[in-house]
Parts: C-alpha cells; structure tokens; sequence
C-alpha cells in the first residue's frame, strides 16, 4: 500500500506575493499541480495534501480533484510537524512516499525508483548533486559512503557547507517506522522547528541502514522560495517540453522562444515560428504551420492549416486546409469549415465559418452561422448585441456581403444573395438578389464647413 503525502503549507515569505506559493504558476498551471499530477501517476493508494498559509485558497484551486484528502497545519512548526498531520489517517504496514508542493520537476520515474530502493523497516532518501548547494540540506556520509545524517543549511559548519551532495526533501519510508520516528524528532536547531531531516539519524540509530537514490538531474530537486527560482524553473521546464516536441517532429524555429502551457498532441512537419505560446489542451495536425507571437488556446488544429503571424485563437476548432491572419482573434466556440480563410484584423466569436467562405479583413462576425463559400468584404460587422441579449446572424451558402456592412441580428441572409456595400441590413434578405440599405447620395452645393474664431 503506497500514501503520499503533500507538504504544501508554506507561506512563501520570499515570494512577496499574497498568492500561496503552492499556487504560483509554472507553465501555466499551479506548482502544486505539478506533484499532485507526478503523486497521481504512480496510482497511490491515497494522496494527502497538507495544507496551512491560506489553505481555502489552495482548495479552492483544486475542487476538482476529488481523489485528493486535504490535512490542515494549522501552525507551521516544521516538516516533521507537517507530515505528523496525516498519521491518524496512515496504517502502519504501509509506504509513505513524501513530496514536496514547491517541488514541481521530480520525475515519475525517480519516484518509482526511491520506493523501489526502500530497505526494510527504513527509509530510503532522494539525493543530487547541485551546482549550488546553498539553502539545501547536506547529505553526510561515512567512510562507507553509507548515509549517515542529513545537516540543515543553517546548521552546518563551514566544513559541512562545502559538500554538494545535496538532500531533496523527498523520502519514501515504512509508515510503522515513521510513526515511531516522528514521535523522536526535536526541534534543538536554529530554527526551533521539527524536521523531517532529522528520520535518517534516527534510523540509523536504530541499526538500519538508509537507501538514497540520486535525481538524474538536479532540475527534479530544485524547489521554488522566490520569483527568480520560479523563473528559473520555467525556463528548464520549456525547454524540456521543447524538446519532447522536437523529438516527435515537430520544428521549433527556436525552441528558447516557445511556451507549452498545458498538453500537445502534434502531428507530422508541423512548423512554430518563435514567440508561440500553447495553452491549455492543443491538437496539430499533419503539416500545420504557425506564425511568430501567437497564441493558442485549447485549439484543435487538422491537417494543413497556415496560423500566420501575431494570432490569438481560443477555444476553437480549425478544420483542414484553413487560413487564419496575420492579426487574427478568433474567440471561444468557434468553428472553422475545411478551407475557411480569415484574414487580418478579423475577430470571430462564438460562430461557424463555412467551407471555402472568406472573411479576409477587418471585420466582426458574432454569434452567427456562416455557410459554404460566403464572401464577406472588408469592415462588415455583425451587430448581435442589443445591450442586453445576444442574437444570431445566418448567413446562407455563395452570398456575398460587400463591404463596410452591418447585420443587425436576428437576421437571416438567403442563399447566394448579395448586399451592396455601405449596406445597414435590418430585415431579411432574399436569395438570389442584390439587396442595398443605404440612404441615397446627397450632394449640397456651396456648403461651407464651419471655421473656428480666427482661423
């Protein structure tokens, strides 16, 4: 049976911020979002989160996760305190694995080989060497290169400091054995708090031995105290995801200068120009290519789709062979037909754009149904709001809608009608004619345009 336990009660006093650190975000999703999806995947038996420094707020940003058991500290009094919160719930012929929630980049696998590692009846350790060991807890091993205690930062002598074999906070241990420990542990250190560092010594005074396994890299162990670590994070994180992405394929003109903030299913000779930022839940298709500074969020792209330059496209489902910008917005629930084009500084909302229809620029199409091969010319709107209600625009299959024309919905415009430029359409439009709302031209002679005083 495999618990695991959370610690995630922290204020982040170095943060600055009023947000829980916990909650700060990396690629786009809390810190704590990332342990609690590595806990989920090695299918504990169960995953206690111990939360503390405005704990409803850490909740409350995860109601979703209803597998989760949430323990309240309710003084934080050290690590050992924190975990000594979840014993009642702990039985004692179980393995307790302990995370870190500011702790984001461990992997599964690391994990999976620390449970493996637990001795019997003991406890078996996360270890890495750092380039900078500062802040971290020291590993102290004997003649036998067996570990032998773990020396808080701050408790170090100068001789102490110098190690780099750095411990990461993250243990997998007997809960039987942990229960008995915790029981032990003091708080005479410079701190007056109780650490869970402190579990090694005492196995070992018990004549057990203590496991450790070593992080492939120390990216798995670098925890988050203030922005400059967190930024540092995101940076190792991106290119991580940058390069899982190039290994399926896919050409990142420079991967420094990608962001994937959520999942990507990517098909085949997909291209990304720099500055791209993908959120939320993406799919590419084959042969997709997307321009500089654009954002996608929760898009599903198929097969052939060009996203030109500087786009932001939410929500949305792009079928084969679209076109979309330069300086395109195409906002939630929209949906783009096989061969649809928009074009630039075209904003979409909440509407379906036929097969092969064209809204090529500067135009507003809102809450409407666009149907096959429409042509819609440069600065048409539709107006779809009354100041209180939203109302629909239908647009039949061939009509072609000139330009600088306004719809004023609820309207219906028929099958391969056509309306004159400078058109405000109030009424329905029948199929098959040229429909022109316009008042007529009126030219006043000799009018004179009013000057200012002394002008």
């Amino acid at each position: 049976m495999l618990n695991v336990v959370i610690l995630a009660a922290g204020q982040g006093k170095r943060m600055y911020s009023d947000l829980p650190k916990v909650l700060h975000p990396l690629a786009g999703r809390p810190l704590l979002a990332h342990v609690i999806k590595a806990a989920q995947a090695l299918s504990p038996d169960a995953i206690y989160v111990v939360y503390g420094h405005r704990g409803e707020a850490v909740r409350q940003a995860f109601t979703t996760d209803t597998n989760i058991k949430w323990v309240e500290q309710t003084e934080q009094r050290g690590t050992a305190h924190a975990v000594e919160q979840v014993l009642p719930f702990l039985t004692d012929d179980s393995t307790t694995l302990v995370l870190y929630g500011d702790v984001p980049l461990v992997a599964i696998s690391t994990l999976r080989k620390l449970c493996d590692a637990l001795p019997m009846d003991s406890v078996s350790l996360l270890v890495a060497d750092v380039a900078n060991p500062a802040g971290l807890g020291r590993i102290i091993r004997d003649k036998n290169n067996q570990v032998q205690a773990i020396v808080e930062d701050k408790d170090c002598n100068a001789q102490q400091r110098q190690i780099t074999e750095i411990y990461s906070g993250i243990m997998a241990i007997h809960t039987g054995q942990l229960r008995k420990w915790l029981a032990l542990v003091d708080n005479n250190n410079s701190q007056k708090e109780f650490y869970l560092t402190s579990i090694p010594a005492l196995a070992i005074a018990d004549g057990l031995a203590v496991s450790s396994v070593a992080a492939e890299s120390e990216l798995e162990v670098l925890g988050v105290n203030t922005k400059t670590q967190l930024a540092l994070l995101e940076r190792c994180f991106q290119q991580q995801q940058a390069e899982e992405l190039m290994a399926q394929g896919v050409t990142l003109y420079d991967p420094a200068r990608f962001d994937l903030r959520g999942n990507a299913a990517v098909g085949r000779d997909i291209s990304i120009d720099i500055n791209v930022i993908l959120e939320g839940d993406i799919t590419l298709g084959d042969r997709v290519k997307i321009g500089a500074n654009s954002i996608l969020r929760n898009v599903r792209v198929a097969d052939d789709v060009v996203i030109k330059e500087n786009c932001v496209i939410e929500d949305t489902v792009i079928e084969p062979g679209c076109t979309v910008g330069p300086f395109a917005r195409i906002r939630p629930g929209t949906h783009l037909a096989e061969g649809a084009l928009v074009g630039n500084f075209v904003e979409i909302k909440k509407s379906t754009i036929g097969s092969g229809s064209k809204v090529s620029h500067l135009s507003y199409i809102g809450d409407a149904d666009v149907g096959k091969k429409v042509n819609v010319g440069a600065g048409t709107i539709t107006c779809n709001y009354d100041g209180v209600n939203k109302h629909t625009t239908k647009i039949g299959d061939n009509a072609f809608i000139g330009s600088n024309t306004s719809l004023v919905a609820p309207i219906i415009i028929g099958e391969n009608a056509t309306i004159g430029a400078g058109s405000t359409v109030t009424k329905e439009v029948p199929a098959n004619n040229l429909t022109v709302a316009r008042t007529k031209q009126t030219t006043i002679a000799g009018w004179q345009r009013p000057q200012k005083n002394g002008g």
